[in-house]
């Protein structure tokens, strides 16, 4: 990013804060921007779309209204909200700074970016959305989206995947932010990523409030950038999924508290896909009892660095006590299982075929 380039970005304040005025959008978050809703939206929207993160959002705030009630709820519970959403670290972290929070601040999210950025799960992005947004304080907000919108801008090839790249976009924007709303500058770069300036398919550049100044359009380039190094392939996993049923219940278990879905509920699972009679030999040597097995259609779920590719088999079991004959799950009715225990979302197409 040369001076000119550097200079260039000043000329984006005004266009771009004139269109977010007649063109934002309402969103629960912006029209009660708390601190803490701030905070809940921003960690919610990360991996999240906007549309599937409102209804979780009106869920979470309806139970947890503030960062108190955040502090104290249980994990189980914490998950079960956030069932869906995936990422659940997210809410783990949420639920350690809202500790934190109570512990140290009074309930209160502080108004310093440094102390934001010391809170488990905040990032710089984090940090700066709720500076801004909640305390009108001069920090920017860059993700992908602001990424997006002044990589085209300025027609700059740097590979925005390089933490040295964000640190000077944050350098260049905090020196131009407009002092008095800078909160709304931020969201207004935030907006103009996602439905204008869009990462999938051809921005809608004769939309933009920018495309008189934007270097990448005058060159027709808007489609090249921005630059950004491969990301390298998932891996798959392969995996045999054994529902247990007996009547209305049904047999989970918990993850473990380290790794991967951490301490969430699930059917049991073998690596590997099974064939039925595979899955026959297994059950007579685990289990105690006669057992009628049926196919269940497939599944596939994909991670950020993983794809689990499932096949599915529902183990019906006869009348009496499934813990006898089954050891080391735990069996509830179908309708427990769905209000009170949290299951992945990678589950859910074998949930709903019982």
């Amino acid at each position: 990013m040369n001076e000119n380039k550097e200079f260039k970005l000043e000329a984006l304040v005004e266009p771009l804060c004139l269109w977010y005025e007649k063109e934002k959008r309402s969103m629960p978050w912006r029209d009660d921007a708390t601190p803490y809703h701030v905070w809940l939206s921003e960690i919610m929207l990360q991996q999240t779309r906007i549309e599937a993160a409102k209804a979780y959002y009106d869920r979470f705030t309806k139970c947890l209204p503030d960062i108190p009630s955040l502090a104290a709820v249980s994990e189980e519970e914490l998950l079960k909200l956030w069932e869906g959403l995936g990422y659940y670290n997210r809410a783990r972290n949420l639920k350690k700074a809202a500790s934190l929070l109570v512990e140290r601040y009074d309930g209160r999210l502080p108004a310093d970016y440094d102390l934001l950025l010391s809170l488990p799960g905040i990032g710089r992005y984090t940090a700066g959305a709720i500076a801004s947004i909640a305390y009108g304080l001069a920090e920017p907000a860059v993700d992908g989206n602001v990424l997006r919108v002044t990589m085209r801008y300025l027609n700059c090839d740097e590979d925005i995947m390089k933490m040295s790249v964000r640190t000077k976009m944050e350098k260049q924007l905090r020196a131009i932010m407009p002092k008095d709303c800078p909160g709304e500058f931020n969201q207004a770069l935030m907006e103009l990523g996602e439905v204008i300036c869009i990462p999938n398919g051809k921005p809608l550049c004769e939309k933009c409030p920018l495309s008189h100044l934007c270097l990448a359009h005058k060159e027709g380039r808007e489609m090249e950038l921005p630059k950004k190094a491969e990301k390298k392939k998932r891996r798959i996993e392969k995996k045999t999924v054994l529902v247990f049923r007996q009547g209305d219940r049904i047999g989970i278990v918990r993850r473990p508290n380290q790794g991967l879905l951490a301490g969430m509920w699930e059917f049991p699972s073998k690596e590997g896909h099974l064939t039925m009679q595979q899955v026959k030999e297994y059950l007579s040597e685990t289990v105690s009892c006669e057992v009628t097995v049926k196919r269940l259609k497939s599944g596939k779920h994909i991670f950020s660095h993983v794809e689990w590719h499932m096949r599915g088999y529902e183990i019906i079991l006869p009348e009496g006590k499934p813990q006898d004959v089954v050891h080391g799950l735990l069996f509830c009715d179908l309708s427990e299982v769905q209000e009170k225990y949290p299951i992945p979302v990678a589950f859910h197409i074998f949930l709903h075929q019982i």
